[in-house]
């Protein structure tokens, strides 16, 4: 008896030593978290290291901040159980050029079962958004901070971004990606700072989060479906935006998209679809919006199949996209504009099945009331809907 318990003892030991997760801290690679050194290369071997590790593995960065050139996190790994944990910062160099062309600060592509928990990303944007505002040709277009590609299970986890050079997060051609507890931080004037960015993915979900960027907070681009997002704050900001759609003849559609339990203060727009005035195989289908509240927006409810901003160089034809299926349910609010309700549907695809339940929306001049406008849009109102529906 005592021979099997000594044995079954030694089995435990060695099983949970097997199984355990290993762990490597960049310091142990050579990063410096003075802000100044370069780590890109202590990073990428600590990367290395948990990607070829046949057990669960963590990279740990501890408090300081650690600079950080373009870095390209490959799989696939070894092992679906990555941790990246920072209690530091990773901050960008502070030449703009050195990754404005690079399109990505940080990428992650072909991974799967990959956690990012908490830290922050600095990457410093101010002096290139000051670049483009002085109109200079010599600007480039500027990297997005941290990119998520072709991946599986990811979590983002409890990560602030700042000031990025161009998008803050990018999610393309992934299953399963959740973003919880993200926040984003950029300047109401800091051009195509989009907080979060999904595109050609599918089941992603944005929880209890706050976005405060120059663009929109979240936008949702072709080819995403089974989106939900809940719980977050945005503003200052342009809304959280389906498309822009059309940009391309053949084009992936967006559906089953949920957005509920919102805040919008102070943005540009609050819930809005838009799409450029040209051919397009695009469609938009099966969108919720629910539990909205908003305060002082410009443009509460849009849905813009003209889209051309700067008002250059528009197509001036009729947007291909199709769009139907889409409710807005318990949105209350005021807008900082007299038309509170916008549908400027497409001529040749008129908006179709647009429902408007238990909307509340008021203008902010308590001398006139919010008004609704339509245009080839169809649909029914319930319940009480101020303005008065023009559906």
């Amino acid at each position: 008896m005592a021979n099997h318990l000594l044995l079954a003892i030694i089995i435990f030991i060695f099983f949970k030593e097997a199984t355990a997760a290993a762990s490597y801290n960049v310091k142990k690679f050579g990063a410096k978290p003075d802000g100044r050194t370069d780590s890109s290369k202590p990073f990428m071997s600590a990367w290395s290291a948990v990607c070829g590790s046949t057990k669960p593995a963590t990279i740990y960065v501890p408090k300081g901040r650690y600079m950080l050139g373009g870095l390209r996190f490959r799989g696939p790994c070894k092992n679906r159980a990555i941790t990246i944990r920072i209690d530091g910062t990773l901050v960008a160099p502070s030449d703009y050029r050195v990754l404005g062309n690079a399109n990505y600060w940080l990428l992650f592509s072909r991974v799967e079962g990959v956690t990012i928990q908490g830290g922050t990303l600095d990457a410093q944007g101010a002096r290139l958004w000051a670049c483009k505002s002085a109109n200079s040709k010599n600007c480039p277009e500027g990297a997005t901070s941290l990119a998520i590609y072709n991946s599986n299970k990811v979590v983002v986890n409890g990560l602030t971004s700042l000031n990025s050079q161009m998008f803050h997060m990018v999610v393309n051609g992934c299953n399963n990606v959740r973003m919880i507890g993200v926040n984003v931080v950029a300047p109401w004037n800091s051009p195509n700072t989009d907080g979060i960015h999904v595109q050609y993915s599918t089941g992603v979900t944005i929880l209890n989060s706050k976005l405060t960027t120059g663009d929109d907070c979240v936008s949702i681009g072709p080819g995403s479906s089974n989106l939900w997002i809940e719980n977050v704050a945005c503003g200052p900001g342009h809304g959280i935006s389906i498309g822009s759609l059309g940009k391309d003849l053949k084009e992936a559609g967006v559906q089953n998209v949920t957005v509920k339990r919102v805040t919008f203060k102070g943005t540009q727009n609050g819930l809005r679809i838009k799409s450029w005035a040209r051919p397009s195989s695009g469609f938009v289908n099966g969108v919720l919006f629910q539990n909205a509240i908003m305060t002082n927006v410009q443009n509460p409810i849009v849905i813009d199949q003209n889209y051309c901003p700067g008002r250059i160089n528009c197509p001036r034809q009729h947007s291909g996209v199709k769009i139907s299926n889409v409710k807005y349910q318990d949105i209350h609010g005021t807008s900082a504009t007299k038309v509170a309700v916008k549908f400027d549907c497409s001529k040749m695809n008129p908006c179709r099945g647009i429902t408007m339940q238990d909307v509340n929306l008021s203008f902010k001049n308590q001398l006139s009331a919010a008004s609704s406008y339509c245009m080839n849009a169809g649909g029914k109102a319930s319940g009480v809907v101020n303005p008065t529906s023009c559906l």
